[in-house]
């Protein structure tokens, strides 16, 4: 980034934990000042910490909520920052946060795409609409908000009646709220009658948590993989690049990602029954043509379902940065050159010119990402809470840990967020040794803790990750 750029930007991370770390790091490679917040819950983070080391007391601002956007714009005027980066979660995806940031009287640049493409792309049925008018496949199902039961009762009933006609004699389709995302809002059914107390449900919650009840009824389907696409544009939403496909299929029973694998499939490795080097060619076709389409202007991920028959279909766009974007970097080279997407998400931001082409992008061997969370794996996936005693694990140079957890001290995990520990990227020369190494690091992890007053014990999902690394990019 040149020096005018870097001298006139000030960065407020309105997150909290190992993304807030990271893009803390990104800033001080970019020569750009940020300052950060905190809630009482998260003052022993290691977010706080590193804030403290990199740019003393004065970058640490504490706040009562990281939902409270008054709060937030107050920090940065406090602080004279110029530019917001909300991380995932919280406000990365409300176009709502990101218009008033650029729009107030004291306007701010936000990192992130323009608030109008996540509006526009925010709304899974808006989203299925576009893919549809370029010819994008998508999941059938409805293409716009529906809010009427009579309407919803025919949708859902139709889409029986295809699976039936396929064979499928206890099919189950789709119940989301279109305004949802990270797996919030969505829940499977089984038969009309259930359908029809589901969908009452579904667009009430809606309403509650995203203040829109329209909702998407879709077909399920089964046995599938779940993969992405991980595409970058130029603020000018001229210019788009992708960095490949990573495969996100292994999830807990509430949808949440636990292990991501880039590349997203393995050709000439894994047997699959369909073309999978055409299939990932594919979609990450269809993705970019959509980011062209919508001009697309900062770091975005195009989320599909493949069946085992190799049929693509699009879900969604996340249009934020995403906890899985280090697998995808740890794979990918600029002009040979290790790449890191945050850094370039900040940079693109600010009005840099992307500065290469996809022809400049090349991919080398294999990246596992671990997702270390405190949870029950044999109990749904039920959150632990507790206190983290010992954590610790090897240094190698093929993997990176990135956590908020100190490793010096205990830590005490604040409920009142997602329990998750860390992320750990393992990269490989192929699947083979990715997956090797992945194992090296989970046997010589160090992760204990206890739990006040229970009897249970506390938990963590370190086995059920290496009881899944061995079968990684199979269906």
């Amino acid at each position: 980034m040149n020096s005018s750029t870097s001298d006139r930007h000030k960065v407020l991370i309105a997150n909290r934990g190992e993304i807030a770390m990271r893009v803390m790091q990104a800033c001080q490679r970019l020569g750009l000042d940020f300052v950060c917040v905190a809630t009482r819950e998260d003052r022993h983070s290691g977010h706080v910490r590193l804030a403290r080391e990199l740019g003393g007391e004065s970058a640490v601002y504490t706040i009562t909520s990281y939902l409270d956007a008054n709060e937030l714009f107050s920090v940065a005027d406090a602080s004279g920052a110029t530019a917001v980066h909300p991380g995932y979660g919280f406000f990365a995806e409300d176009f709502r946060f990101a218009r008033r940031v650029v729009r107030r009287d004291r306007p701010m640049e936000f990192i992130g795409p323009s608030w109008w493409v996540i509006r526009d792309l925010g709304d899974k049925i808006n989203t299925k609409r576009i893919a549809r008018s370029l010819g994008v496949p998508t999941v059938p199902g409805s293409d716009r908000p529906v809010y009427s039961e009579i309407e919803a009762d025919e949708i859902a009933s139709s889409l029986f009646e295809f699976q039936v006609s396929q064979g499928i004699s206890n099919g189950v389709i789709m119940v989301k709220a279109s305004a949802g995302g990270g797996g919030m809002g969505i829940e499977e059914v089984g038969g009309i009658e259930e359908f029809r107390s589901v969908f009452r449900r579904i667009r009430n919650y809606a309403k509650r948590n995203f203040g829109d009840e329209g909702v998407l009824i879709e077909q399920r389907i089964f046995d599938f993989n779940h993969l992405e696409v991980q595409v970058v544009g130029e603020r000018s939403g001229n210019r788009h690049v992708h960095f490949g496909t990573r495969n996100c299929s292994i999830q807990s029973t509430g949808k949440q990602k636990r292990i991501e694998v880039a590349p997203g499939f393995a050709p000439g490795v894994v047997s699959y029954t369909f073309d999978a080097g055409r299939v990932m060619d594919e979609i990450t076709r269809h993705s970019l043509a959509m980011a062209e389409e919508t001009r697309y202007d900062n770091v975005g991920t195009w989320e599909w379902i493949i069946t085992p028959r190799g049929e693509p279909f699009l879900m969604e766009v996340n249009t934020r940065i995403q906890v899985e974007n280090g697998v995808s970097a740890v794979i990918s080279r600029v002009n040979g050159e290790p790449v890191d997407i945050i850094t370039e998400q900040l940079r693109l931001a600010l009005g840099e010119p992307l500065g290469y082409n996809q022809d400049a992008i090349g991919f080398e061997g294999v990246g596992i990402e671990y997702r270390l969370v405190s949870e029950n794996t044999d109990n749904r996936f039920t959150p632990c809470a507790g206190t983290i005693t010992k954590f610790g694990w090897q240094d190698h140079e093929w993997l990176d840990v990135y956590t908020q957890v100190p490793t010096d001290s205990a830590y005490e995990i604040p409920m009142e967020y997602d329990p998750n520990l860390a992320l750990a990227i393992i990269w490989g020369k192929d699947l083979a040794q990715a997956k090797e190494r992945g194992l090296v690091f989970l046997d010589e992890l160090v992760l204990e803790g206890n739990v006040a007053g229970a009897s249970g014990g506390f938990h963590t999902n370190v086995e059920f990750l290496k009881r899944k690394t061995n079968g990684l990019l199979e269906f």
